[in-house]
């Protein structure tokens, strides 16, 4: 009874060897592969082919030269199984051979037809024509006032211009023709050179203890593919028998320009990042010290050379999404969804069937997960900007897997009404998205006193800065709603500079909110129809021989 035997190599590009190294005379033999899988993660992706192939007793070498110049060769692993025992060697890739063009021949034959031209018919035409029409020319005129003195000149002498004209007319045809000649030479030259590789050679070392049938899977590492995470938040706003509903649809924009095209394969997209290495950082020494006077130092010399690049670059990746709604006016279609396979470090989503996605041919949405939770509804603003009530849904996070920072697409009671931005939340976390303008309820904020004076007791020693603003909020709702207003308040960093909130404030129910300095929140229940004012008055003091500006920070 054969035995199946499954191995795996560990080489790359450098060629390390196995505990069985083939030797150097292994016959080549030909081997075509197919892209079987493929993981993506947000900063590159795995590959897997597969060969599969007829081996013969002993050793030989499988030469594959359809793989991605892209792929990285420190990442190729290859293992498999066969009907007999089999045993990998060395693995390594090589760009392949240029090619020569399939036309050599006849483009050889042109190049060299071209090269021995030396005698041009057209070019005597040409002369003779031009000979031709000044001989007519002086045949039709006076000789007369040809000479030096007026006189005419001897018919010979006529005869010898002809000639010099013909000659010129026929040296610059000629140095035009070569030009051309030399330009068409130099182009069916480059046509005739071989055509740099577009694939990667990888070459597989095997031993066969018998002839065998057996599939290999070669795996490795390619950086120009990425996925996005996207997201449909639909609220269901609910009514009086029904309470708010949110359902989160995430999803996954995958692009790629690896320079394969990955038909049909089985597509995963993971959360690992690859690109950023296996360790945190190491750091150096910070020394404090006084500042080090340049030494002079002879021009040309090796120290001014500049120095390598030290620090690695990094790729900002961003693809435009596009993607569209179908309202089926029958039964709603089933959008398949990726089975999840959590860890305590990461999430892979395995997409269901096939995918198909070639290389540089844009974006593809897959729909990789979804969930439904109850919403608490809430209305903000920030008139001091804005005077427009945002309905707000907040919901608790209970989806193992994080929730990756990304773009999403809002839905109201079905009605599409814009697109934000979902921050990253792990389990357990409050989430909160806005879902466009509450028309019912009013905000009006109103400034009712600016004051910009002096200050002190007998001689005045310092400029103020006063203002009273009252902001007003109309529910016109018919059930109650929860209100949330923000504000500012000036921050001072400099001692002279002194900001006081004033007693005819509201009292705010929170402050420096989503850690910024200054941004004040009043939170309350409106009721049916209520309209609530709130009142924010501030005071800035500054000396009197100096100016004060209040700027946004940062």
């Amino acid at each position: 009874m054969r035995t199946i035997a499954r191995c795996l190599a560990t080489t790359s590009l450098v060629l390390v060897t196995a505990a069985l190294a083939s030797p150097s005379w292994a016959a080549d033999v030909d081997a075509t592969s197919a892209i079987d899988n493929v993981t993506v993660y947000p900063d590159g992706a795995t590959v897997t082919r597969v060969i599969a192939i007829d081996l013969a007793t002993g050793d030989s070498t499988l030469v594959a030269k359809d793989f991605p110049l892209s792929l990285d060769p420190s990442s190729l692993r290859v293992e498999g199984e066969a009907g007999a025992k089999l045993t990998i060697g060395t693995i390594d890739a090589r760009p392949p051979r240029a090619a020569p063009p399939v036309n050599l021949t006849e483009l050889d034959k042109r190049v060299e037809a071209l090269k021995d031209e030396r005698a041009d018919l057209q070019g005597a035409i040409d002369a003779a024509a031009v000979r031709r029409k000044f001989a007519q020319r002086f045949a039709e005129a006076s000789p007369a006032g040809l000479g030096e003195k007026g006189e005419a000149r001897p018919i010979t002498e006529w005869r010898a211009a002809f000639t010099a004209v013909a000659e010129e007319v026929a040296a610059a045809e000629t140095a035009i023709r070569d030009a051309a000649r030399k330009r068409q030479i130099a182009q069916l030259e480059a046509d005739r050179s071989a055509k740099p590789p577009s694939k990667l050679e990888v070459r597989i070392d095997v031993a066969s203890a018998a002839a065998t049938k057996a599939t290999l899977r070669v795996t490795y590492a390619v950086r120009n593919a990425r996925w996005l995470p996207l997201y449909d938040a639909r609220l269901d706003t609910g009514a009086k028998d029904r309470k708010p509903q949110l359902e989160l649809v995430r999803r996954a924009e995958v692009t790629q320009s690896t320079g394969e095209d990955w038909s049909n394969v089985t597509l995963g997209v993971s959360t690992v990042r690859i690109a950023r290495g296996g360790s945190a950082p190491e750091l150096g020494t910070l020394v404090a010290q006084y500042p080090q006077v340049p030494k002079p130092r002879a021009l040309g010399g090796a120290a001014d050379m500049p120095a390598p690049a030290a620090a690695p670059m990094l790729r900002k990746m961003e693809a435009a999404r596009s993607r569209e709604e179908f309202d089926l006016p029958a039964q709603r279609a089933d959008e398949q969804q990726a089975v999840a396979e959590i860890g305590d470090f990461q999430a892979t989503f395995k997409i269901p069937g096939r995918v198909s996605l070639g290389a540089a041919e844009g974006a593809k949405s897959l729909r990789i997960a979804s969930m439904n939770v109850p919403a608490d509804l809430a209305v903000r603003a920030a008139p001091v900007l804005d005077p427009t009530a945002f309905l707000e849904a907040s919901f608790k996070q209970t989806d193992d897997t994080t929730l990756l920072p990304g773009k999403v697409a809002i839905y109201r009671d079905g009605v599409f009404v814009g697109r934000g931005k979902l921050s990253g939340s792990v389990k357990d976390d409050i989430v909160r998205l806005g879902f466009g303008a509450d028309d019912k309820v009013k905000v009006e904020r109103a400034v009712l006193k600016r004051n910009e004076g002096s200050a002190g007791l007998i001689v005045t020693t310092s400029k103020t800065d006063e203002r009273t603003f009252k902001t007003t909020i109309r529910n016109g709702h018919d059930f109650p709603i929860h209100v949330t207003i923000e504000d500012q308040l000036p921050v001072s960093e400099n001692d002279e500079i002194a900001v006081e909130m004033l007693p005819a404030t509201t009292p705010p129910t929170a402050k420096d909110i989503r850690d910024k300095r200054g941004v004040l929140e009043w939170s309350f229940d409106a009721k049916p129809g209520e309209a609530r004012d709130i009142n924010f008055a501030w005071r800035v003091r500054w000396p009197k021989d100096k100016s004060m500006v209040i700027v946004p920070s940062g």
